[in-house]
């Protein structure tokens, strides 16, 4: 996915996310270093509302996954490993 192909799907992104309870999305890894292959997946950070849970999250991960046709990761600002953090929270850009 090249980042004009992202940026094109931004939007319905937003609101799948929005959708699931799922607001302020970040990409991380490989396309928010513009390191991206082709075959690479898309990592995504997002914050949830209270009280969603772990199946919201999921059903972000599987509508954007339907959307755009590749793997997505789908990870909350809580679920981040605290050995991750500094790093995900440091190249994650705002979709």
């Amino acid at each position: 996915m090249t980042v004009q192909q992202l940026n094109d799907h931004a939007a319905a992104i937003r609101e799948i996310a929005a959708r699931h309870g799922a607001m302020n999305v970040r990409v991380f890894g490989s396309h928010a270093r513009g390191e991206a292959r082709p075959d690479s997946d898309l990592d995504l950070l997002v914050r949830m509302e209270r009280g969603r849970t772990l199946l919201d999250l999921i059903a972000v991960q599987q509508d954007v996954e339907d959307l755009l046709g590749i793997d997505v990761d789908v990870v909350s600002e809580r679920g981040l490993s605290p050995y991750l953090r500094d790093t995900i929270l440091g190249e994650a850009r705002p979709l």
